[in-house]
């Protein structure tokens, strides 16, 4: 979605135009497809700003947070934080310290879409011209929102469930809308998991970054080394353990996927080559049998 071609028009206007090319696209936002496939999905392409929602009740998560900022970065669009159901929040002060420590040099927004004026501040920073998706789980109000900048409630939008704050996908599929000032937006469905494809680990946690080149060892594993700068920010209260935790996650899922995907152009050079690694192991003994004679 968010994809643009050029596009030949005909002379008579009930003929079918035809696709000449495929615009390359300045940024796109991927994911590894939900389940056990390793296949790419690209949810939304040519976006400007990224707009990551989150609801402050009970689905608030950090960990969830860091996730969607790591892959944004990689995006080429700018992430902004929305935090909305504003007022729903239980802690508002603890949960926006939360936010402001993870989010780094992301803008922060928060809304309240119940109050004619919860809205506004995201309002201020859609702009004609600009494309711009909102992404996140389900429930957190990602439709409501696009609904309160379209100025109607034309799209449909769902109740949560009280037990755990999750909201049911409401929007099905992925959508490209203009907006009364000329802005144009993507509505997706709520992601129930965010499979890393590509991350900006290191920029996402710049701070855990900055306190490992203070450490003694240039090779610190950050687990039992003595003069770990890292270890002793969190013996201190300085770094959540839990942050720490969701570093080594990240770190450990995007070092996967670059074996993966070197595995994946070895297999895709073999096919080349050979078609399949059947062949190939025939080829292999065909030379050797020549060597023996």
């Amino acid at each position: 979605m968010g994809d643009w071609v050029q596009l030949r028009l005909p002379p008579n206007p009930s003929d079918v135009g035809v696709i000449e090319r495929l615009i390359p696209r300045t940024t796109v936002f991927t994911r590894k497809a939900a389940g056990m496939t390793s296949h790419l999905q690209v949810v939304a392409a040519n976006i400007d700003v990224l707009f990551l929602c989150m609801a402050m009740d009970g689905n608030f998560n950090v960990r969830r947070l860091e996730r969607y900022l790591a892959v944004a970065r990689t995006s080429g669009a700018q992430p902004v934080v929305v935090l909305t159901k504003a007022d729903l929040a239980q802690h508002f002060a603890d949960q926006m310290a939360q936010v402001t420590a993870t989010s780094g040099d992301a803008q922060v927004l928060v809304c309240d879409a119940t109050r004619a004026t919860g809205w506004q501040a995201l309002a201020e920073v859609v702009h004609p011209g600009k494309t711009y998706a909102f992404l996140g789980s389900s429930g957190v109000g990602k439709t409501t929102l696009i609904n309160r900048l379209r100025g109607n409630d034309d799209l449909a939008t769902g109740a949560v469930r009280h037990a755990d704050a999750h909201g049911r996908h409401t929007t099905t599929g992925r959508q490209l809308l203009l907006l009364p000032n000329g802005a144009i937006v993507i509505d997706t469905p709520g992601m129930r998991e965010l499979a890393l494809v590509e991350a900006d680990v290191a920029g996402t946690f710049a701070d855990i970054i900055e306190l490992a080149q203070r450490c003694k060892f240039n090779d610190c594993t950050h687990t039992h080394e003595p003069g770990c700068a890292v270890q002793a920010a969190i013996a201190a209260g300085q770094l959540h353990q839990k942050r720490f935790n969701s570093y080594q996650q990240l770190q450990a899922e995007q070092s996967e996927n670059v074996a993966l995907r070197g595995k994946a152009r070895e297999n895709a050079k073999i096919a080349k080559m050979f078609g399949t690694k059947k062949n190939l192991k025939a080829t292999m003994r065909t030379a050797k049998n020549k060597r023996r004679r």
